[in-house]
């Protein structure tokens, strides 16, 4: 892997329910990406072998909220990018936390 990212999601919203239908969209808009994710209580993290590709599925991340239903969304980025080497997978991370 070249990069990974993770992303926290919050729509502005009303209610709780709302919020995790929300939600729910934006992770389901991820995982329909292909990419290796990991979903989180937090955040979602997803790793892939493109910068751009990544940063674009961040970016559309937004975009999904909003057409969800949301008025306005904040998120949270953290972006690894290694392009001339590997960044740590999701997997060395946290397999051994949940064995």
């Amino acid at each position: 892997m070249k990069a990974s990212i993770a992303i926290q999601v919050l729509p502005q919203v009303d209610s709780e329910d709302e919020l995790i239908r929300i939600v729910d969209e934006v992770i389901a808009y991820i995982k329909s990406t292909g990419l290796n994710c990991y979903v989180g209580p937090f955040e979602t993290t997803v790793e892939g072998e493109s910068y751009d590709e990544l940063m674009e599925i961040a970016a559309n991340c937004q975009k999904v909220a909003i057409k969800a239903g949301c008025e306005s969304v904040s998120s949270y980025i953290k972006v690894v990018y290694c392009p001339e080497g590997e960044v740590l997978t999701i997997d060395k991370k946290v397999t051994k936390h949940h064995q």
